[in-house]
């Protein structure tokens, strides 16, 4: 057959598996974990951190007993709620939580943020789906207020709330702030639901428990893949007939699968390995976002990382962005960056920099010296 030629062999590859080798192959990283390979991923749920998570002699769930169950317990006491069921995606646990809350106030309506997830990742699941109409208390990049859910001008039956509020830049409200916006949805008769995805490392900005923070709500949602690090997943938590409501739905959903403990086991090891170090990558993403704030036309949001978790913003196109990150992984073995993606704001591309347990290891003067490579890299 034809001739294929070094260059047409480079140009082919593809992307994702490119920045997969790049990642993978540095010896340091800035923003998220190192990927692992299906064997790298298998040994260590079946290694020490396996094992120390669930009992590996044990036999395999079947459609949500054993260790699937034993997660749900260990969420439930977590957050303090009286019960939690597990899910295969966060969407689907989002999309039975609203349902719930429908069926029970008899009220179609949601208020939540033009931001929120259900309006912008799940393509209005909640109004194709169930039927349901959403309401927006605001429309400024942040949670609202409680003087806004009290303005409203339409009976809500339902309050979502994202915390944090990830497309705003992952923001978060004082404590105060928050607990006056429950306030003021519960003296309209509404119900809340927290959307935390992203709800473990909230604890250091609102100086508050995890039981604290859920009490708040009457449901909250939470992933254990985006901060813990599992293969996939969510529980919804709430008191136990609200739970059970929501694990008849799960099952109409499709959501019952024969086996999960994969995903499952993935989590308890999250539960175990990450949870406990999130204080400490919340505090150094301030130390990394000061860093990042010298680079020539750089802008960092919120400018004090609220969670371990902030937008980057550089003013070049997000393709040009993106070679250089693969580049400077490739030529000098570090990673700064994830993915780029062009904006809203014309001459501006955003990334979002993550703070987790390779960043530790960068000072304030590492992160400053491979930010000047980088922007050499650039051109």
């Amino acid at each position: 057959m034809g001739h294929t030629d070094e260059s047409t062999t480079a140009t082919s590859i593809d992307p994702a598996d490119r920045r997969f080798a790049a990642v993978r192959g540095s010896e340091r990283q800035l923003s998220g974990i190192r990927p692992q390979s299906l064997a790298e991923r298998l040994a260590d749920l079946s290694g020490e951190a396996g094992q120390a998570a669930f009992d590996l002699d044990g036999r395999p769930d079947v459609y949500g007993d054993g260790i699937v169950t034993a997660l749900e317990d260990r969420v439930a006491e977590l957050l303090g709620t009286e019960a939690a069921a597990f899910f295969p995606t966060g969407t689907m646990a989002q999309q039975v939580a609203l349902r719930c809350w429908a069926e029970r106030t008899g009220n179609p309506l949601v208020a939540m943020h033009p931001l929120a997830h259900p309006e912008v990742h799940e393509r209005q699941a909640y109004s194709q789906l169930t039927g349901l109409r959403s309401v927006w208390p605001t429309t400024a990049p942040r949670l609202p207020s409680a003087a806004e859910i009290a303005d409203c001008d339409e009976p809500f039956g339902t309050l979502m709330l994202e915390l944090p509020l990830r497309d705003a830049g992952f923001m978060l409200p004082t404590w105060d702030e928050l607990a006056a916006t429950v306030a003021a949805a519960r003296e309209r008769d509404a119900v809340v639901h927290f959307d935390g995805a992203r709800l473990w490392e909230t604890e250091p900005h609102f100086g508050r428990s995890l039981p604290e923070i859920a009490g708040l709500a009457d449901s909250v949602y939470v992933s254990f893949y985006k901060t813990l690090g599992g293969i996939s997943g969510a529980a919804l938590a709430g008191p136990t007939e609200y739970v059970a409501q929501a694990r008849a739905w799960r099952h109409r959903y499709g959501g019952q699968l024969f086996q999960q403990w994969p995903a499952v086991l993935s989590a308890l090891v999250g539960l175990d390995r990450e949870l406990p170090r999130l204080d400490a990558y919340v505090d150094h993403a301030k130390t990394v976002a000061t860093a990042l704030s010298a680079a020539p036309g750089g802008r960092v949001h919120p400018a004090v990382p609220q969670t371990h978790q902030f937008q980057f913003w550089l003013p070049y196109p997000a393709d040009r962005l993106n070679e250089a990150t693969l580049r400077q992984a490739e030529e000098s073995r570090r990673v700064l960056f994830g993915g780029w993606r062009d904006s809203a704001v014309p001459g501006l591309s955003l990334t979002e920099i993550t703070v987790a347990g390779p960043a530790l290891e960068w000072t304030e003067e590492d992160v400053a010296d491979a930010l000047k490579e980088f922007v050499t890299l650039l051109g």
